[in-house]
């Protein structure tokens, strides 16, 4: 938006300042070169000295003569009537006279020999330039008008666009987007639209994955409920019936268990506004995730190496970033054989993060599945006990609320699983 308003600003200065230079040099070509009182200037300065040669007591009769032959408002005045300054008096000596502009314009001459005394032209002004006086203005309004029209035709189009694409975002095309273009001011708006258009088409597929996936995988602790329930109805051994009751309440376990998973993912994106971003030392952070896993590992009998150089730091939020992690070096414990590895590097702009282990590993096709919400390879199910299809699903999650990527592949190493957390770094 801030190159909106530059625009904005910068039209506005740039018109009113151009079209008032072309104004200004319009008027100057088209105003007279001459000064405008040049003719009668001349004029009352022959007659005064013509008027000074005649006797005084006939001066006011021939300045009257003189004015009905020539048609001009011209009159001989008594000096000492005068009211005015003696400074502005003096003024009437010089070569142009005295200009004394009310209605209309009066030019007052004298000589010496005349003096007080002195000769009185007046004359109508006319405005000649009145009509152009209009079209200047119409022309400079119309021309602000016609500059801010440029500057702003890109920004309603752009306006069009997103409006459209809200329109149909809004009808239920979630891949609504708006394409990307150089010329607009409000590039920012425009990915903020598609940053949260984005954002909104994949909670409304997570929410029916999760609504179908729920379905699907509550049906059958709820079908073993019914049957035990069914079976300890009909069985008259107290044994047997404390048996099924046992049973039942591992499948409720199982059902308490499995919604509170769910229900725990679906409330995840209501965090992602209160990360708390810090900055660590990743080496320290890496072995000490390492060693909240090490029940685990020694459950498993396998060792976890630790690989990150002591110079690396780490920035975001500790807490989401460590249960990233420890969601895959936990998923790499359920799967290794004997080693796990977690390693640190830096790139020019990224700091990557890897899990390895020596397991079988995950299908080539599956690579770009395993991060989706509720998604579990057929050969690996109920391998690692209460599982869910969702640690890959937060470990993607959390990486998208840092900027960054989570991918999988097959370790060189290992031989396993090797997943990169690829997170943004500052400029060294």
């Amino acid at each position: 938006m801030k190159k909106l308003y530059i625009y904005l600003l910068a039209g506005a200065l740039i018109s009113i300042f151009a079209l008032g230079w072309v104004i200004d040099t319009y008027n100057q070509q088209t105003a007279p070169l001459e000064d405008s009182f040049e003719w009668q200037s001349k004029l009352i300065t022959g007659l005064a000295k013509q008027v000074a040669n005649i006797e005084q007591e006939e001066r006011e009769n021939a300045t009257a003569l003189i004015a009905q032959q020539f048609d001009i408002n011209i009159r001989y005045k008594d000096g000492d009537t005068l009211a005015m300054p003696p400074e502005l008096k003096q003024q009437m000596l010089l070569p142009d006279g005295l200009v004394i502009e009310n209605e209309n314009v009066y030019l007052l001459k004298t000589t010496p020999e005349m003096a007080p005394d002195y000769v009185e032209l007046e004359w109508e002004p006319q405005v000649e330039q009145a009509d152009y006086d209009v079209l200047l203005t119409l022309f400079f309004y119309g021309g602000i008008c016609a500059i801010l029209w440029f500057i702003l035709s890109p920004l309603v189009k752009r306006l069009i666009v997103l409006n459209t694409a809200a329109k149909h975002f809004a009808s239920g095309n979630l891949s609504a987007r708006i394409a990307p273009n150089h010329f607009t001011y409000i590039r920012d708006l425009e990915n903020t639209f598609n940053r949260m258009a984005s954002q909104i088409e994949k909670l409304m597929a997570e929410n029916k994955l999760m609504a179908s996936s729920l379905s699907h995988d509550i049906r059958t602790p709820v079908a073993c409920l019914r049957f035990g329930l069914d079976a300890a109805l009909d069985e008259s051994d107290i044994d047997a019936i404390h048996d099924y009751l046992a049973r039942m309440e591992k499948d409720l376990d199982q059902m308490e268990d499995m919604l509170s998973s769910y229900l725990s993912f679906a409330t995840l994106e209501q965090k992602s506004h209160l990360l708390k971003h810090e900055v660590t030392t990743l080496s320290r952070y890496g072995q000490d995730l390492m060693q909240q896993m090490q029940p685990k590992l020694q459950k498993n009998q396998l060792s976890g190496r630790v690989e990150i150089p002591e110079h690396l730091m780490i920035h975001g939020d500790l807490h989401w970033l460590a249960r990233a992690v420890s969601n895959l070096i936990s998923n790499a414990c359920d799967f290794a054989t004997a080693c796990v590895l977690l390693s640190a590097h830096r790139t020019e702009h990224w700091l990557i993060i890897t899990v390895e282990d020596d397991g079988p590993g995950i299908a080539r096709q599956n690579w770009d599945k395993v991060f989706s919400p509720f998604f579990q390879e057929q050969t690996h199910r109920n391998r690692a006990g209460k599982s869910y299809g969702l640690g890959l699903a937060i470990v993607a999650k959390v990486m998208d609320w840092h900027h960054g990527t989570a991918t999988v592949s097959q370790s060189e190493r290992l031989g396993g699983a090797k997943f990169v957390l690829s997170l943004p770094c500052k400029e060294k």
